[in-house]
């Protein structure tokens, strides 16, 4: 995506005041309606609850915060509601993203194929290891981090994944943040910390494995 259209998109308004739990089961519901069979053409908010888990009164609450998608006694037009999702999620186009880590993790990242449908692809990867310079995985350049600074600006990117040893992944996100990035996501088992304008999503297997056992 060049950098105009990217800078489109930073226009677009917001309502004031969506909770963050809001906006976070909302790509849950983009999901789910992009799941469906083609056959279906229409879902009521208790039909998408129930393939979630969540409630309609819930489901109809949070798509309130954003407009009125669909009729009372006939439910959501898919193909609409998909669509004002992927418009407030900011996916209805593909957002260039920036790898950092090209160890077993990042290369399980780079050979991911559920990224590009969504709105997003690996644009570049970095690394450490001079042995990967100039090399390629599933057609991405890996460039030195030494490089990383200098193109992530010029090219403007503004999402980077982080798949890197705790010790160094605050200092690579404060290179990100510099650099321009104001989304991150971070599969390092550290809390990062960023400016406020910058978004952290952390992904750690471990403490999810741990949330469960509570309950076993």
């Amino acid at each position: 995506m060049d950098s105009a259209n990217i800078r489109d998109r930073r226009k677009i308004q917001k309502p004031m005041g969506v909770p963050e739990i809001v906006v976070g089961r909302l790509p849950l519901y983009l999901r789910a309606l992009s799941h469906l069979p083609e056959e279906v053409k229409a879902i009521t908010s208790d039909e998408l609850g129930n393939l979630l888990g969540i409630s309609s009164a819930q489901i109809r609450k949070d798509l309130s915060y954003f407009g009125e998608f669909g009729k009372q006694g006939s439910g959501y037009e898919i193909d609409y509601l998909r669509q004002q999702l992927q418009q407030i999620l900011q996916v209805d186009k593909q957002w260039p993203v920036a790898l950092v880590g090209v160890g077993d993790l990042g290369q399980a990242i780079l050979s991911y194929g559920g990224f590009q449908e969504r709105g997003f692809y690996i644009d570049v990867a970095f690394d450490v290891d001079p042995q990967k310079f100039g090399k390629s995985f599933n057609d991405i350049q890996i460039l030195p981090v030494s490089q990383m600074s200098k193109f992530i600006a010029e090219h403007e990117l503004l999402i980077a994944i982080v798949a890197i040893p705790s010790s160094v992944a605050q200092m690579v996100a404060d290179e990100l943040v510099q650099a321009g990035v104001r989304a991150i996501l971070n599969y390092a088992p550290v809390t990062l910390n960023v400016p406020e304008h910058v978004r952290v999503y952390h992904i750690d297997p471990a403490i999810g494995l741990q949330n469960m056992t509570y309950y076993l």
